[in-house]
């Protein structure tokens, strides 16, 4: 590893500087564990040094295992290669902290030896170590092809330009082809789940249109296999619009169409939307132009159903008001909401079609406006804040599991606005009129009022910004709210949800109430009665084969791919079945925004591929078994609780065991379940 010299024979800046680096990776590796710490500020400090220089990466990329074994990542969460996560790493790279920076590069870099066959990591496959990387630099396009802003440039500096070129040091390294493959895979993975805000795939998928029209970004032929769909999804979706011409010429070009050309439209855009949930802008344009045609060809440009249809000719007047209001270029998502809201029939539910008609001339508060403003901007004439609200209303009552909390901890509430467009659509309704004219939300726990406006405050310390419209408008007061209740069952013993959860979701919730930890130690308490009560409840085979009736608030603890305890999270479980492969697995909503989850112990969350509707995540029945905390059961309803057999039972426990139970176990329970159990 001696620094290379330039023809006059004088070391250049680079050289210099890997020298510095070298004595730096010597110092820490000849120091004892616990003093490595103090040549901790040297090391680091000659990595961001070699990094900035031209040529710097590579130079890091040969020292990796030196750096490792050395030391550097000792006791970080860049210990264990194997179970760091790729769409974290750009937060560690964009961090205000120089040394998380220079640590996540070096990580990265790290990452690249092992993938290039030049480091034989321990616990890292080098084809993982390659899969993670494709992954990290399909979520980081912008590092690859842009400049850095300015915001960028005064946060971080020359750190800024750093990151950049590590990232085409990484995609020389790895290949673009790999890049986009892996990027169209996540894309393809996240629009299964069909959710209701899509602004972050749009835009992913606009930067991708934008780099292969770039003469200068070298993409291979077959590179992104099956982007063409997505890009063709919102730009060049039908014949009239495959130029993407703008929607002045667009329109010209249906005002020329017979009937036959009209349908031919609408069933391509049709065909499109409900092939990857997405909506063209153009869509949009052509749906309102349709109402003017006839209610045949407006349900071809929806895609509807038969009952759909049926809905759409019997509330033709509605619909039409519906997409007149909030259909819009700027709200074209919500076409596809509008068409699974018609296809679900529930305007044949008595007050579903008055309760949108005041939707429509609902006036909204000042509180309500301010916030959408705030988010979606003032808009024009035709699209302002109440239009943005309507087109909100839509999507969620047509995509009941599409429902986000975004980057915030109001999955409480999350939960409850999916579980009511769901199973009560008419009370979700009645909330969003609370919280956008009212300003104030009024519920009741065990008969006692409260006001989101005297409550104090919530869960969320900030409000939250980065969610759909009627999330937007109505969480903030569903997070006092039930913040309030869980004030109101302090003096309680025990888990307040055992209250909380009946009088916040819904009647529908039981009273009847299981938890497997004790509140006051942490400690796991009755497993065995607890998986044997969950089993009885919910497992067709001894609950005398009663599907669920109504989605059941439920929590879970959630653990990392390493199987290790993260936190508490809500989750609402939806049915058990039997998969295709006839794997009896449990169907649930997650709201966190991804549902597509490693927790660890081959306990792997999948959103496709094993009998999921769109929205809903799934786990064999003994694998959700091992990361439920609490659940929520019909005290009446008994099931046969004692035919679960024994060695189902310590499979689970086996599961708890290697994973967030693993210090939450009292004395001498790991003993007992030491091992296969016995036949």
């Amino acid at each position: 590893m001696k620094p290379t010299v330039d023809v006059n024979g004088a070391a250049t800046t680079l050289d210099k500087r890997v020298a510095a680096l070298d004595d730096a990776i010597q110092a820490m590796a000849e120091t004892r564990d616990f003093g490595k710490h103090t040549k901790l500020r040297r090391l680091l400090e000659a990595l961001r040094r070699v990094l900035t220089q031209p040529g710097g990466a590579a130079a890091v990329q040969a020292r990796a295992q030196a750096i490792e074994e050395a030391g550097l990542f000792q006791g970080t969460d860049w210990a264990s290669p194997e179970i760091l996560i790729p769409s974290l790493v750009s937060a560690g790279l964009h961090s205000g902290d120089t040394d998380t920076v220079v640590i996540e590069a070096t990580s990265e870099l790290r990452m690249l030896a092992v993938a290039r066959g030049d480091f034989a990591h321990p616990t890292l496959p080098a084809d993982d170590a390659r899969q993670f990387l494709s992954q990290v630099l399909a979520a980081n396009l912008e590092l690859l092809f842009s400049a850095p802003s300015e915001a960028e440039r005064a946060q971080q500096g020359r750190t800024a330009q750093l990151i950049r070129d590590l990232f085409r040091h990484l995609a020389d390294e790895i290949g673009y082809d790999s890049v986009l493959d892996n990027l169209v895979d996540e894309i393809w993975r996240i629009l299964r789940q069909r959710p209701i805000q899509v602004e972050a795939v749009q835009a992913l998928i606009t930067r991708i249109a934008v780099y292969r029209n770039d003469p200068d970004v070298a993409l291979g032929p077959s590179s992104g296999q099956g982007i063409d769909r997505l890009i063709t999804s919102l730009f060049g979706t039908t014949e009239a619009c495959r130029d993407d011409p703008g929607m002045e010429v667009f329109r010209s070009r249906l005002e020329a169409m017979d009937a036959g050309g009209l349908q031919y439209e609408a069933a391509g855009f049709a065909r499109a939307m409900h092939d990857t949930g997405l909506v063209s802008q153009y869509h949009a344009e052509l749906l309102r132009f349709l109402l003017r045609e006839s209610d045949y060809l407006v349900g071809e440009a929806l895609g509807l159903s038969d009952t759909g249809r049926n809905c759409l000719l019997r509330y033709s007047q509605l619909v039409h008001r519906l997409i007149e209001v909030a259909v819009h270029p700027q709200t074209a998502q919500s076409i596809y909401g509008l068409a699974l809201l018609l296809d679900r029939g529930i305007l044949y539910e008595p007050p579903i079609v008055p309760a949108l008609w005041r939707q429509l001339s609902l006036e909204l508060a000042p509180a309500a406006r301010e916030r959408l403003t705030a988010v979606f901007g003032e808009g024009d004439e035709e699209v302002g804040p109440r239009e943005r609200l309507v087109a909100g209303v839509l999507s969620m009552l047509g995509q009941p599991l599409g429902v986000g909390q975004g980057d915030n901890p109001t999955c409480q509430s999350a939960r409850a606005l999916s579980m009511w467009s769901y199973n009560d659509p008419d009370y979700l309704l009645q909330m969003v009129v609370w919280a956008a004219r009212d300003d104030e939300v009024l519920m009741h726990f065990e008969g006692q009022p409260i006001s989101s406006r005297d409550s104090g405050t919530g869960v969320a310390t900030t409000l939250p910004m980065d969610l759909d419209p009627v999330s937007l408008v109505v969480v903030p007061h569903l997070d006092r709210i039930y913040a309030e209740m869980g004030r109101h069952c302090a003096d309680r013993p025990g888990d307040p949800h055992r209250w909380v959860n009946p009088e916040f979701h819904g009647w529908w919730t039981p009273r009847g109430f299981h938890i497997n930890v004790d509140v006051a130690t942490g400690n796991l308490v009755e497993l065995d009665e607890f998986l044997r009560q969950f089993h009885a409840c919910y497992h067709p085979s001894y609950n005398g084969e009663q599907p669920l009736i109504h989605p059941q608030p439920a929590g879970v603890a959630v653990t990392d791919s390493a199987a290790r305890y993260v936190g508490w999270h809500a989750i609402t479980i939806l049915r058990v079945a039997p998969d295709p492969q006839d794997v009896m697995r449990v169907y649930f909503f997650n709201p966190n925004n991804d549902s597509g989850q490693d927790w660890g112990d081959g306990v792997v969350v999948s959103t496709a591929g094993h009998g999921e509707r769109f929205g809903e995540a799934s786990l064999p029945f003994d694998q959700f078994a091992s990361r439920l905390y609490i659940f929520h059961a019909d005290p009446l309803e008994h099931g046969e609780p004692e035919r679960v057999p024994a060695e189902d039972v310590a499979g689970i426990i086996g599961y708890i065991e290697r994973s967030w139970g693993n210090d939450r176990l009292p004395a001498g329970m790991l003993q007992a379940h030491e091992g296969p159990p016995s036949l």
